[in-house]
């Protein structure tokens, strides 16, 4: 529908996790942002949401039960390409892995410590080790070591973590 209006956008944080992991981490929503040029003026909105039947806004509806977020546009420093999944209605943007994995260390480890934040990024890591997502590390290094993130140890420790519990050699090591 959005694509059809001529609007382009992409499934981020937990609601992209939640793809990637095939449900092993649940949002309990759908956030999306848009990635087309120019703004989505509130009055838009509405009138698109509107034919899905939902109800609130302007930024979160409930669409048959489920919550929606319709967030402004998307903020991502990944060189890497937005993967694509192919949906029952044609396919799916969704936010690059490595970004979504040094974003969620990030909030699981600042301001303050957040555990549903750092069970997240355990369940992505968990998935992208094991082989079944692939995870560009050299990008995910660039990244976490980015200002906007300076999250490099807390990465490599994590990843570290997990890789140990998989029995797998990590692959951010150092």
């Amino acid at each position: 529908m959005f694509r059809d209006a001529g609007v382009e956008i992409v499934v981020v944080g937990g609601s992209a996790i939640e793809f990637y992991t095939e449900g092993a981490y649940t949002s309990g929503d759908l956030d999306l942002c848009l990635v087309s040029p120019g703004s989505l003026s509130l009055r838009r909105r509405q009138e698109l949401m509107g034919k899905l039947q939902a109800e609130g806004g302007p930024r979160s509806w409930r669409v048959a039960g489920l919550f929606v977020d319709l967030l402004g546009h998307v903020e991502n420093f990944a060189r890497t390409q937005r993967r694509e999944i192919a949906g029952p209605y044609g396919l799916v943007q969704v936010f690059q892995p490595e970004d979504l994995l040094v974003e969620r260390v990030l909030v699981s480890t600042y301001p303050s410590p957040n555990e549903e934040a750092r069970d997240c990024a355990r369940k992505l890591l968990a998935v992208a080790l094991r082989g079944q997502l692939e995870m560009d590390w050299p990008e995910v290094r660039r990244l976490a070591a980015l200002p906007e993130y300076d999250n490099l140890a807390a990465c490599e420790h994590l990843v570290a973590e997990v890789s140990d519990e998989i029995g797998v050699e990590s692959p951010l090591h150092s």
